[in-house]
Formats: C-alpha cells, structure tokens, sequence
C-alpha cells in the first residue's frame, strides 16, 4: 500500500519510492515517498499559509480540535497499534499502550490549550511606571519543524505535534523513515477533525537532508528534535537564531540501595531495561547494587528475564521482539562481546537472530566498556556493585548523558541525598527512570538535550510572550 506526503492537506507524492518493512522479518508493510526540495518548500509554503487561521483561532477552537483527535484516535485504536507493530517491530502490547498514552498527550494539550495564558505585569513596581499598565500575551512562534524518531513513532510526535497546535502555531512533521506510517495517518486524523489544511504537513525521506534543509529555511521559526546527540548538536549548530529544542538520549542508571525491596526493584528493572528490545531513550541500561545484595539481586534479574518471550512483534503475548534493524542488532551484539573481553560477565542472554538479540544481563562492567559509556539502545543491562551511597552517585554521574535516573531504598534521606546531588533532568525515587506519564516535564541535561516536554512545558517551549503597555 501506498502512503503518500501529506502537503496542505492532499496527498504528495514523488518520484522515489521508498520501502517500510517490518524489522523482524523484513515484510513489506508499505512504501512511502523520499521527499525533495521543492517538496520541503511546498510543506513549509502550506504551513506558513496556514499560520494565520491558525493565530485567528480562538483558544477553546484549538482545544476542540486536539479533544476530537483524542476521541477519534481511541476509537482507531488497533488500526493505530498494529501500524506501529509493523512498522517499528514493537510488541503489539506496547504498541496499544504507546496509543493509549499518544491519546493522552492529545487530551492534555487540549486542556492546556485552555490555561495558555499572559500576566499582569506590576508597572509601579517602578517610579518610572506610574501612570502605565501593562499585561503580557503569549503568541505562537510560527511554523514548526517536528523531527521525530522510531521508537515511538505515535507518542513522540503528538508530543510536539500536540502543544504545537495548542500553542496556535503551524507544524511540518518529519518522522523517521522506517516508521511514517503512523505518522500519515495522524495527519489524516487531523484533517477529519477540523485542522486548517497546511496547519499540519508530514514529509518523508533522508533525516539528514531533509532536517538540515528546514534548519536552515528562513520561514521557519522552531526545531523540535528527538534522537541522537551528533544529529541533534549539528542541528542546533545550523539553526542559528531559531529556537531549538533536543531530546538526546541517555544511558539511564538505578541505584539499589541495601535496604531497598529487592523484590519490586527487579521486577520494574527486567522490563525497564528490555521494553521494547531496549530501544528506549530512558531504558535502564546500568544498575549499581550495594554490595551486601547485589549477588540476591541478580539472581532475581536473571530469573524474571529469562521468563520473556521473544517473538512476532503482532502476538499478542510476546514481550521482547527485535530491534529497528539487523545492523543495529549486530552493533549491540558487538558491544556485549566488547564488554566480554573487558572482563564483563554474562549472566544470560545476549544471542542473536536476524535482528532480535535476547535480552542480556552483563554483571562487573567496566567503566571504560561501550554499555557504560554510551547509549546501548538494545535490550542489555550491566550490574555493579558499590560500597557507599557516595560512590555510586559518582558513578552514575560519571556519564556524558543526564535524562533521567532513579534509586530503590527504604531511607528518605538517602533517597533526597541522591536525588539532589545526581545531574539529570528527573529523577525517580523508588521508580525506575524509565518510568514517564506525559504530563510531566520531560527533558535532560549534558548531552541528553534541551527544553522540556509534556504539553504545559512543550507549550512554554513553542510560545513566546508579547508586551502590551498603555499609558492611562
């Protein structure tokens, strides 16, 4: 089946196909359009037209809008999740989940659509103010270039594409190629609810031409990035005066303190670490145990992951499917064997097929291994031990990245020491960092990006407040 661009509303289409396949067998699921420059011009041409009915919305219009497409995606539910299973590999379990959550974020910015709101501005604060007042407007940017990645082709688009619209700006939404299936049909969902025609255009092909060519288009005005750091800092470095703002990744740690319920500790852990086959931006990637019951945790991590069931991402009860791609797979395969040879054990785990790898369990990874550097993005996870609180902040902070982390412990204070004294953007206490509801603001520090997300922060992000002051 095809799935043409969508530009102003109605279908666009070129002259190089392109084909979405699913990644655990290499089915053909359908075949998309490689857009050009002339394309990219048209979309931010429909976009920057449509800016006006967009500004000229009255708030609760907007916030109608966003409720329909609510509605309308919960009733398309199982279209939604099995188009996301076929085209990212994601088991379909997590598949409905991530629509349930899209449908979410789609209602909350609805409801901020609602409270987007200015302020008095206290003018005889100052002697020079007598005889002013003064009030503060929030206004949309202007049109907004969306680059989104696989691993939640859905939710992280409405993450933008959502406070976007309820911020009364327009939006030219890149999603990654291996998966725009969902994406068209997000578009198509919009128009059906009222959207303006041009408020909302997808365009496919290259992230790297393509997303270079909108930084550096003189009519738009904001990029929204999601993906990888080198991506990401080469955007921001070409996007000159335009507002930016990047979610990174990051190699997310959990502390497990001596004291803490080991119990409930590893069951969150097992698929904090492998949701997904480990492709999520906060998966939990190193775990640090006290040393008094690091060996008793183990053994329950080693146990819980080897119940998953590896499988076709479309049966309902498979848990772990594969990754985006083969060479991705081979990559995470690679750096388990690295890891290995370092001196790292593995505990269970870590064979490959094609392009699914069982999910892994390493135990004394060494500092200067790939799984504790860099951002895995696979389903592996590595255990050490620590002798006091102290150091195993250190040694989650010794990382390039800062989203989000998390300690289990019974003790309040520790649990605050920890909280305080690690460098991320949040911070989980008795929680995994994966842990993520969408209201919540969203973003990192160091090399795991900048701004925040959910709709209330993401509306902040895509606003920008105007002055009005009157002599009375």
């Amino acid at each position: 089946m095809d799935y043409p661009m969508r530009i102003g509303g109605e279908p666009a289409a070129s002259t190089h196909p392109l084909e979405v396949r699913l990644p655990y067998d290499g089915t053909a699921v359908g075949t998309i359009f490689e857009a050009g420059r002339e394309l990219v011009d048209a979309a931010v041409k429909a976009a920057v037209e449509a800016g006006g009915a967009m500004r000229e919305m009255i708030l609760d219009e907007r916030a109608a809008i966003l409720r329909k497409a609510h509605d309308r995606l919960i009733g398309r539910k199982e279209e939604f999740a099995t188009a996301i299973s076929s085209e990212s590999g994601k088991p379909l379990k997590e598949a409905r989940l991530e629509v349930d959550r899209a449908a979410l974020t789609l209602l909350f910015s609805s409801e901020e659509a609602h409270r987007l709101r200015g302020e008095v501005v206290p003018m005889d604060a100052s002697p020079g103010g007598r005889g002013h007042m003064a009030m503060t407007v929030r206004e949309p940017v202007g049109v907004v270039a969306a680059i989104t990645p696989f691993n939640f082709p859905l939710n992280l688009a409405v993450h933008k594409i959502g406070p976007a619209l309820a911020g009364g700006n327009t939006v030219i939404h890149k999603p990654a190629s291996a998966t725009p299936i969902s994406a068209i049909l997000m578009a198509d969902l919009f128009t059906a609810c009222g959207l303006p025609k041009g408020a909302l255009n997808v365009i496919t092909g290259p992230g790297g031409s393509i997303g270079e060519y909108l930084c550096l288009h003189k009519d738009v005005a904001m990029i929204t990035f999601t993906g990888s750091p080198e991506v990401g800092l080469r955007l921001r470095n070409l996007a000159g005066m335009k507002r930016v703002t990047l979610e990174l990744g990051n190699n997310s740690a959990v502390i497990v303190d001596g004291d803490a319920n080991l119990e409930e500790a590893a069951a969150r852990c097992v698929p904090g670490s492998f949701a997904h086959s480990g492709q999520v931006c906060i998966s939990v990637q190193r775990i640090f145990v006290e040393k008094t019951v690091r060996s008793e945790f183990m053994d329950r991590m080693v146990e819980l992951t080897r119940k998953l069931k590896l499988g076709h991402p479309h049966d309902p009860e498979t848990d772990v499917s594969s990754l985006i791609t083969e060479k991705e797979a081979e990559r995470v395969e690679s750096w388990i064997d690295e890891a290995v040879r370092q001196g790292a054990r593995l505990l269970t785990g870590g064979g490959r097929k094609r392009a699914t790898i069982e999910p892994a369990v390493l135990a004394d990874v060494p500092p200067e291994a790939r799984i504790s550097r860099n951002e895995a993005f696979g389903p592996v996870v590595g255990i050490n031990g620590y002798e006091s609180l102290e150091e195993a902040i250190a040694r989650v902070n010794a990382s390039d990245y800062g989203l989000q982390a998390g300690i289990y412990t019974s003790d309040i204070r520790k649990a605050f020491l920890a909280a305080r004294k690690t460098r991320v953007g949040g911070f989980m206490i008795n929680e995994i960092p994966q842990y993520r509801v969408d209201q919540m603001p969203y973003g990192g520090v160091k090399l795991s990006g900048t701004g925040r997300e959910g709709p209330k922060y993401a509306i902040d992000e895509m606003t920008e407040p105007k002055l009005i002051c009157w002599k009375v």
